[in-house]
């Protein structure tokens, strides 16, 4: 039988090796999860194409017309004829009898001869070959004259869709190639039968000057996000690369370089002017935000536009401009005064007034990268990008995490000041932040009072009575005293420790004091005030924290006193807990965790709601769970929010709820 001192060194060492072994699990969670980086797009052999199978693009003989066209051609006896009679006898068909399926042949063969032009390098002939495939398959879509004859349960009227879509497409490889897709440019497509006028136009937020390139979202297959979010309609899907401006507008500082967007190309062929077949058409071509448009009307008709808000996105995070963000989570946390340049708020999509802000903050050793599969998931709900826009905040992950907070405060005001300096845009103070881990306490202290208890923790002497320069009682005030921020309605925590974590154990506190660099300021700052104020400070060591670990130790005096703080009244708490699935050798180390994070640090009595997810500390806010519920709480966010806006627009201090707003589109 043990004796007792036996016994205490036996449970020591257990103790000791279950906390080495959690900041292993922790590297290992971390190496395979959020931190890794992702390469997020490739580019494919051969552009996807819907008409691959049924023309049979690939295939050694080249392309073929459908039977059903070849049937059409037998009926009229031009199967062994050129293009050209093809092409007239058809035409000649159509005026005297007219029916949708000659012009869906007409369509479908200018296409064919269009791609052999085009795989020939005949790129003059393809292109108007291209345009008269566009052109037929519109008016079997749209022309009343054949409304008699469209049938939309045929299957050919889907081919019709993608023959217009794959012919525009191909116009516009084209167009692309010579400089022509420019908005606010014009063009001409010249046919034997007919001249096509084509006015390029940007129908949405971006403008003109915000395009500087475009790639075709078909030559790319998404790799590092798991879901591609397409939609199906007319018109041809592309990634925009946006044009970066001087500061023309107060956005402007928050776009990232690089930046990519979707859009989605419409050509609209408008009545043809003069007489016969020699008259001209005007087109115009526009670039469509699905953001905004997700449908538009043709005819009165209200067509869906085929749209991927995936693509263009994942492009970007492959962009080496963005290289700097994507990579920052290491090198942010070894070295933080290296990120300076990069810290703060940025948007992957155009400001909009009328939206309410989501900001996501992401944890330790991270970046906003990881909240792609989330931002992703959430925008391909219609109700939610419509009423929602996100944001990122990016901050060095080494430094202790009240820190951040304290410069996250001075962003966000900085932000709104920028933004709306008459403080008359509703959706503004309507806010909801997203944290995931450490991410989850910078969040919570935005929204709650300090008071003197933050001060208390480091002296019972008043803060007047400090001895300091300018700039260091200024930061430390700015520090331990703040009110919360009455812009934030929502918080929502995920996989935060909000007791500490055991993960800051001595092991790997001991490690981050000896990788993490952290900016020479700080550490003389704090090293002159000890100097400089003897016996001023009950805990020295609080006041030298000099790591963010440090500061996640479950017994930080700071975490207690967060959770007494007094909260907002303006803001709702919920909570989202992540827990390892009891199998294995991982789940066996991290029995009652999510591999980092205990549940009992992660859990909270008193917030509106919370849930358990089964996934492991890196990949809890990715989690298909997670995202519903995040979606859920803003769903029932912006019908309170309508309310809340609506109530501020009668007590005078805004002039109007946005039209956008209304109520019955709020409770659809």
């Amino acid at each position: 039988m043990l004796g007792h001192g036996t016994a205490d060194r036996s449970i020591g060492r257990r103790v000791r090796w279950k906390c080495v072994l959690q900041a292993g699990l922790a590297l290992v969670l971390c190496a395979t999860g959020g931190c890794a980086s992702n390469e997020y797009i490739a580019l494919r052999k051969v552009p996807r194409n819907p008409l691959e199978g049924p023309l049979q693009l690939l295939a050694y003989a080249g392309p073929k017309p459908t039977p059903r066209t070849q049937q059409l051609l037998r009926r009229y006896d031009l199967e062994k004829e050129d293009a050209g009679v093809v092409f007239a006898s058809l035409q000649q068909e159509v005026a005297t009898a007219p029916s949708a399926e000659k012009l869906y042949s007409i369509a479908e063969l200018a296409y064919i001869n269009g791609k052999k032009a085009d795989a020939s390098g005949k790129k003059g002939t393809a292109l108007n070959l291209y345009g008269g495939a566009v052109a037929h398959a519109y008016w079997y879509l749209f022309n009343p004259a054949f409304d008699r004859y469209r049938n939309p349960y045929d299957p050919q009227f889907r081919g019709a869709s993608d023959l217009y879509n794959a012919a525009l497409e191909g116009a516009l490889r084209l167009a692309n190639e010579q400089g022509q897709l420019r908005p606010g440019g014009k063009y001409t497509i010249q046919t034997e039968q007919q001249t096509f006028h084509v006015d390029v136009v940007a129908s949405g937020p971006w403008h003109n000057d915000d395009f500087e390139r475009f790639e075709f979202v078909s030559d790319y297959e998404i790799q590092g996000l798991s879901t591609r979010h397409h939609t199906y309609g007319l018109g041809v899907p592309l990634v925009a690369v946006r044009h970066e401006h001087e500061h023309a507008n107060p956005a402007e500082k928050y776009y990232p370089p690089g930046l990519s967007f979707a859009v989605t190309a419409f050509l609209r062929v408008l009545p043809r002017e003069g007489q016969g077949g020699d008259g001209v058409r005007h087109c115009v071509l526009e670039l469509h935000d699905p953001l905004v448009s997700k449908d538009i009307f043709v005819n009165d008709r209200r067509v869906p536009l085929e749209t991927d808000l995936t693509t263009p996105l994942a492009y970007f995070l492959d962009n080496p401009k963005f290289e700097e963000r994507k990579n920052v989570a290491t090198w942010a946390l070894l070295n933080p005064g290296s990120a300076e340049s990069l810290r703060g708020l940025f948007m992957l999509e155009p400001y909009d007034p009328n939206k309410i802000p989501v900001v996501m903050v992401h944890g330790l050793w991270s970046s906003p990268v990881t909240w792609m599969e989330m931002f992703n998931e959430l925008r391909s709900f219609p109700e939610i990008r419509d009423k929602y826009q996100f944001w990122f905040y990016l901050y060095p992950t080494g430094q202790p995490f009240w820190i951040s907070a304290r410069q996250m405060r001075e962003h966000l005001a900085e932000m709104k000041q920028e933004l709306d300096p008459r403080r008359s845009i509703p959706a503004l103070d309507q806010m909801v932040l997203v944290g995931h881990s450490m991410g989850g306490l910078v969040s919570k202290l935005q929204t709650i009072d300090s008071g003197d208890g933050f001060w208390r923790l480091l002296s019972d002497k008043p803060f007047e009575a400090l001895r300091a320069d300018d700039q260091t009682r200024q930061r430390l005030a700015e520090t331990v005293f703040f009110r919360a921020d009455p812009s934030i309605r929502r918080v929502i925590t995920i996989a935060t420790p909000h007791h500490g974590s055991n993960f800051a154990n001595d092991f790997t506190r001991w490690l981050a004091r000896k990788l993490i660099a952290l900016p020479e300021m700080m550490v003389s700052a704090t090293h002159r005030l000890n100097r400089e104020n003897p016996g001023f400070f009950r805990n020295t060591d609080l006041l030298t924290i000099s790591t963010s670990i440090d500061s996640l130790s479950p017994d930080s005096p700071v975490l207690p006193v967060m959770l007494r703080a007094l909260r907002s009244p303006r803001t709702t708490h919920h909570n989202i807990v992540g827990l390892v699935a009891n199998e294995g050798l991982v789940g066996t180390l991290a029995a009652g965790s999510d591999g980092i994070v205990e549940f009992g640090s992660a859990h909270l009595e008193d917030v509106a709601s919370e849930i358990t997810v089964e996934a492991d500390h890196m990949a809890v806010h990715q989690h298909p769970t997670a995202i519903l519920e995040v979606r859920r709480i803003l769903l029932e966010h912006q019908r309170i929010a309508w309310a809340q806006m609506r109530e501020t627009q009668l007590r005078g201090t805004i002039e109007a709820v946005p039209a956008s707003w209304e109520r019955r589109d709020v409770l659809r």
